[in-house]
């Protein structure tokens, strides 16, 4: 098996030894659950129960506010104690549904198609994934649904199932991969048939071969390509791995469904599965917890809603002044003040650093190597970007495409200055954004 990889790029220490081999655990649910209504991207979600109701787990209790929004469902069953704004991820307050856990986990009943999801016809699944409020497992939260509906003048031939994970420390999709590989390929053939295409690909990165022959076995028998990708970051990216697994690279501006591909995660597949097979919404996803800092590092089976306080305490780990806690991981992850914010659709893994490994040197100035240059799997010109964003020059930050910056951070790793390059790249993407809508 070749490995396929892109260009651009930087290996960093990926420490996933911690966690790739420790099983997926159930993580036992809290007294109290905060479900925040915007978990996606798109319009928040708009609550369907009030105050004092009974719930069960798996009711929907917020509805998608627009088409491209997300339904959310309640994960434990019990009564809705509160809605109102709760603190998220994203370091803002956002309205919420909380939800005072009975540990009795009653359920609503649920209504899938069965192994004859084949007879339905497109529009029928797609319903399903919306109703069960699906979205990208990856990190972008983008509702999957909407992917799953391209303009008619978009004719998509390839769907891509990203097994990369090359986020640093995060081993969620390898355990996944390894543990539920036939809900992953499952999860692909409904995608495919969904979108009328004909060639499924799973790229999995290298350095994950029992994840490779777990889903390769599982699709023994199927027209799916499993292929072995570089070990090399940001190789999980949506054109990187087009790149890598289809040698087409997506234009400046454009998006997957314009070079006729859709990119969806191993999670998200897996969800998909459930969804239409089992009628089953999504409730909970694996998180990876892990750090210097974590005392049992460990993958959970954890309930949307629940504290990361309370994933934190089941691994016996507290927070001290000086560390980092980030969600997610430390390339594309946002650090926390605090542990007192939820688990949601998008939290993919909990790092928790020690102080010596959570200080950051302070910048220099720009020396002009281009090594940020060389490691931008975007080609772009990273310190320029940097320099505009500086100097509030927006129509030149806009001619040089920043909004083509994915932020995955090789730049920053990259420069020998320690320039806050993705910092100054979303200064200067806000900035353009704030100009747009001035004209408008």
């Amino acid at each position: 098996m070749s490995i396929l990889t892109f260009r651009g790029g930087i290996h960093p220490r990926y420490n996933k030894e911690r966690t790739a081999a420790l099983a997926t655990k159930p993580l036992a649910a809290p007294d109290e659950l905060v479900l925040p209504l915007s978990q996606h991207i798109g319009a928040p979600a708009v609550a369907t129960v009030s105050v004092g109701d009974t719930v069960l787990r798996g009711q929907t209790i917020a509805q998608p506010g627009g088409f491209v929004s997300a339904a959310i469902h309640a994960p434990v069953s019990g009564t809705v104690s509160a809605i109102e704004p709760r603190p998220t991820g994203n370091g803002t307050l956002g309205d919420a549904i909380v939800l005072t856990n009975d540990h009795q986990d009653t359920e609503t009943s649920y209504s899938g198609l069965g192994e004859d999801w084949a007879q339905a016809d497109a529009a029928t699944l797609r319903d399903m994934v919306a109703r069960a409020g699906i979205v990208g497992l990856g990190g972008a939260a983008f509702p999957s649904h909407v992917k799953l509906a391209p303009p008619p003048d978009r004719t998509i031939d390839t769907v891509i199932i990203n097994g990369a994970e090359c986020e640093p420390w995060l081993t969620a999709d390898h355990r996944l991969m390894l543990e539920s590989a036939n809900a992953v390929v499952s999860g692909l053939r409904i995608i495919q048939h969904i979108l009328g295409a004909p060639n499924g690909v799973i790229g999995i990165e290298a350095n994950k071969p029992d994840a490779l022959r777990a889903i390769s076995q599982a699709a023994t028998g199927t027209p799916i390509r499993v292929v072995s990708l570089a070990v090399k970051y940001p190789q999980g990216g949506e054109k990187q791995l087009i790149s890598a697994c289809l040698k087409r690279r997506v234009p400046q501006g454009k998006l997957p469904m314009d070079v006729g591909v859709v990119v969806h995660n191993t999670g998200t597949a897996a969800a998909i599965h459930r969804a239409v097979v089992d009628g089953r919404p999504l409730l909970e996803r694996i998180v990876t917890v892990t750090g210097t800092a974590v005392s049992q590092p460990a993958n959970y089976w954890v309930r949307l809603g629940t504290p990361v306080a309370h994933v934190l305490q089941h691994c016996q780990t507290e927070l001290t002044p000086a560390g980092k806690l980030i969600l997610g991981g430390p390339m594309m992850g946002i650090a926390q003040k605090h542990a007192d914010i939820p688990v949601v659709k998008s939290t993919s893994g909990i790092l928790v650093l020690q102080p010596k490994d959570a200080t950051t040197r302070p910048a220099s100035p720009c020396i002009r190597c281009g090594r940020c240059v060389d490691a931008c799997p975007m080609f772009l010109v990273p310190q320029e970007l940097g320099a505009f964003a500086r100097l509030r020059m927006i129509p030149e930050a806009r001619a040089a495409a920043a909004l083509d910056c994915m932020e995955c951070g090789s730049c920053a790793h990259a420069c020998p200055a320690h320039i806050p390059l993705v910092q100054l790249i979303r200064l200067a993407k806000a900035d353009i954004h704030a100009a747009a809508r001035k004209k408008m």
